[in-house]
C-alpha cells in the first residue's frame, strides 16, 4: 500500500508567513475600519433621525433640536396617519400596483433573458440589441403618455406595470446568471421529452432561485419606491399610491389638510407627520430586505462572474 507522506503539506503555511502582522497591513486594517465606520454612520444617520423626529414634539423639531434621540416623546401623529382612511387607501394601492408590476416584470424578464441565454438563437444579436438600445435611448416623456393614453390604460395598474416592465440590467444579469448553466442539463431534459417551456419551469428556474430572488427584490424595491408614473397617469387620489401621498405632503402641500386630514388632526399631528409617513412608507422594505439579502449578494454575484 501507499503511504502519503502530508507532514510537508501539514506545515506549509497557507499564506506567506508574517503578512498579518506587518506594519503596512495593520495600517491597511485602522484605515479600512474607519473608512467603514464613516460609511455606516452616513448611512445610518439619516434614518435614525427620521426615527427620533417621528417620535418628537411638535416644538422641539421646528426649533432643530431632534438629532439621535426623541425630544418630547409624542405618538399623535402616528395615531392620526394610521386612522387616516386616505393613508391606508393608497397603502393598499402600493401593495397592488408593486405585486402586479413585479408578477409581470420577472414573467417578461425571465423569458426574455431565457431567449437571449441560447447562442445558437438565429437573430439572438438584434434581440439583444434592441434591449441595449433602450438603455440609452427612450422614447421621450409626451411620446410615452400619448402612447399609454391612447392604449387605454391611464387611471389602471397597467399604467405603471407594463411601461416599466423589463429593466435591461435585471435583463443582463439575468442572462448571464443562465447562460451558466450546464448546457447538459437542458439536453438530457430534451431527451427525457420536455420541451422548451418544460426545461425552463422544471430544470432551469429552480436551479436560479438567488438570481430570481435577486430580481424580484429589484423590481419590488422599484416599484415601491415609484411615484412619478402613478402621478403622471392617476387622476384621482383614491388611485394614487402612497409615495405620491407622501410627495403631495412634501413637496405640493403647505398643511395635512390636502392628503385627507381634518382641521382638527392637521393642527394637532404638527411637524413630524412627514417623518411619520417616510417612517410607515419605509418600513415593509426595511423588514424584508433582512431576509432575502443573501439571495440579492449571491444572485448578482454569480451572474457578474458567469457573463
Amino acid at each position: 500500500m501507499v503511504t502519503l507522506d502530508t507532514t510537508a503539506i501539514e506545515d506549509k503555511p497557507t499564506q506567506p508567513a508574517g503578512i498579518r502582522t506587518t506594519r503596512g497591513y495593520r495600517i491597511f486594517q485602522v484605515v479600512n475600519a474607519l473608512i467603514l465606520t464613516a460609511v455606516i454612520v452616513v448611512t445610518l444617520y439619516p434614518m435614525i433621525n427620521i426615527l427620533a423626529r417621528s417620535f418628537s414634539g411638535d416644538g422641539y423639531i421646528r426649533s432643530g433640536k431632534v438629532n439621535l434621540l426623541p425630544r418630547g416623546f409624542n405618538i399623535t401623529t402616528y395615531k392620526a396617519v394610521m386612522t387616516n382612511s386616505m393613508f391606508w387607501v393608497n397603502y393598499r394601492n402600493t401593495v397592488v400596483y408593486t405585486v402586479v408590476a413585479t408578477v409581470v416584470a420577472m414573467l417578461l424578464t425571465t423569458v426574455y433573458a431565457y431567449v437571449l441565454s441560447k447562442k445558437d438563437l438565429r437573430g439572438r444579436g438584434v434581440l439583444v440589441g434592441v434591449a441595449v438600445f433602450t438603455m440609452f435611448f427612450s422614447g421621450g416623456l409626451i411620446p410615452n403618455y400619448v402612447l399609454v393614453t391612447s392604449l387605454g390604460l391611464k387611471n389602471s395598474v397597467w399604467a405603471i406595470a407594463l411601461p416599466n416592465a423589463i429593466s435591461v440590467f435585471n435583463l443582463l444579469v439575468m442572462k448571464a446568471f443562465f447562460e451558466g448553466l450546464p448546457v447538459e442539463l437542458e439536453e438530457q431534459a430534451a431527451i427525457d421529452g420536455l420541451n422548451t417551456y418544460g426545461t425552463l419551469w422544471r430544470v432551469v428556474l429552480p436551479l436560479s432561485k438567488a438570481v430570481l430572488a435577486t430580481m424580484v427584490l429589484f423590481y419590488a424595491v422599484s416599484f415601491w419606491n415609484s411615484w412619478f408614473a402613478a402621478f403622471l397617469y392617476m387622476d384621482h387620489s383614491d388611485l394614487m399610491p402612497v409615495t405620491v401621498y407622501l410627495r403631495n405632503l412634501i413637496y405640493g402641500s403647505t398643511n395635512a389638510t390636502s392628503v385627507g386630514f381634518s382641521e382638527a388632526d392637521a393642527t394637532a399631528v404638527g411637524a413630524n407627520i412627514q417623518a411619520v409617513t417616510i417612517v410607515l412608507t419605509t418600513l415593509p422594505i426595511l423588514v424584508v430586505y433582512p431576509f432575502v439579502q443573501r439571495y440579492f449578494v449571491s444572485g448578482v454575484t454569480l451572474g457578474a462572474v458567469k457573463g
